[in-house]
């Protein structure tokens, strides 16, 4: 199982949004303990962010040799593609 770490503008928006988004995140933090590779939601990014995946609420990084997954981003679509 891996430990999960949030950077502090993935904190940041943690802690600020509503109780149903945290329960939410929650779940998926959960799967990513769980499985940091499979799920239908995850996507390893390609081009100039190879080596980082995306989850639909999210996009982190895995270091195996740590068993750490860092959660860099958390955002809502509509801001991530601007």
């Amino acid at each position: 199982m891996y430990e999960l770490v949030l950077t502090r503008k993935a904190q940041k928006f943690y802690q600020e949004v509503d109780a149903s988004l945290a329960e939410r995140l929650n779940r998926c933090f959960d799967q990513l303990r769980q499985n940091a590779y499979e799920h239908p939601n995850i996507k390893r990014l390609k081009g100039d962010f190879a080596g980082l995946f995306r989850y639909r609420v999210g996009v982190y990084k895995v270091d195996e040799e740590q068993q750490l997954i860092t959660i860099l981003l958390i955002a809502h679509r509509s801001d991530v593609y601007r």
